[in-house]
């Protein structure tokens, strides 16, 4: 099977079966998707989501967030991992937001790097989500998934997985496609022990297949 026929097995699947996949982190705004992900950061979305609704009540603007201290904010974020980190990052965050860009998220993704807590993987979620650019955020469930079924190949960095990903997947469907791979990954392709039944795109997964081979000489010499 070649590369190309593997992307347009993949992609032609998760279209018809996943054509709306969209992020399961809640948010009213892009403030508070732009914090729900800073805290998703090495956290599960379901613990995330359980974390905000306090929060928010608490900081429901930038601007208000922007006023509060890191020790202010640590108490509602407690429960997510690296709080002290996170707490730091989202108190200065609010406070560049506000004094650099008027409390809008900006969406130029460059400048949205320069927010404390922001990263590449994080510009390019709000990005993909907010204003359906053609970007790829690659997080651990992304990373991993795509080079066991065959997506990358020896991909050593987010970054290079990203770059294969957009070289290959239809520009207009990357907004939707990092979300069909981090629903497989969370959901399917599990990192220890993936459910290949059920699995939708396994005629087209280089492990699947890797796997099948290697038990043909036991069936053999049965």
């Amino acid at each position: 099977m070649t590369v190309r026929q593997r992307y347009d097995g993949i992609v032609a699947w998760f279209s018809e079966h996943m054509p709306a996949a969209e992020s399961e982190l809640r948010y009213k705004d892009p403030y508070q998707l732009l914090v729900a992900v800073i805290l998703s950061a090495q956290c599960t979305d379901k613990r995330v989501n359980m974390t905000t609704p306090a929060l928010f009540e608490a900081f429901p603007t930038p601007f208000e967030m922007a006023k509060a201290t890191a020790e202010e904010i640590y108490p509602y974020i407690r429960s997510i991992s690296y709080p002290n980190n996170k707490a730091k990052n989202l108190a200065a965050m609010a406070r560049m937001l506000c004094s650099e860009f008027g409390g809008e998220v900006p969406s130029d993704l460059e400048q949205m790097q320069r927010l404390p807590g922001v990263g590449r993987k994080t510009a390019n979620v709000l990005g993909a989500v907010l204003w359906q650019k053609e970007v790829m955020p690659v997080d651990t469930h992304v990373f991993r998934v795509s080079e066991r079924i065959g997506l990358t190949t020896g991909s050593k960095t987010p970054l290079q997985t990203e770059l294969t990903l957009e070289k290959h997947i239809p520009g207009h469907l990357l907004p939707v496609a990092h979300h069909w791979l981090i629903l497989h990954g969370r959901y399917v392709c599990t990192a220890r022990a993936p459910k290949c039944g059920e699995c939708g795109i396994s005629a087209w997964c280089r492990k699947y297949a890797a796997d099948r081979r290697a038990k043909r000489p036991e069936r053999d010499g049965e």
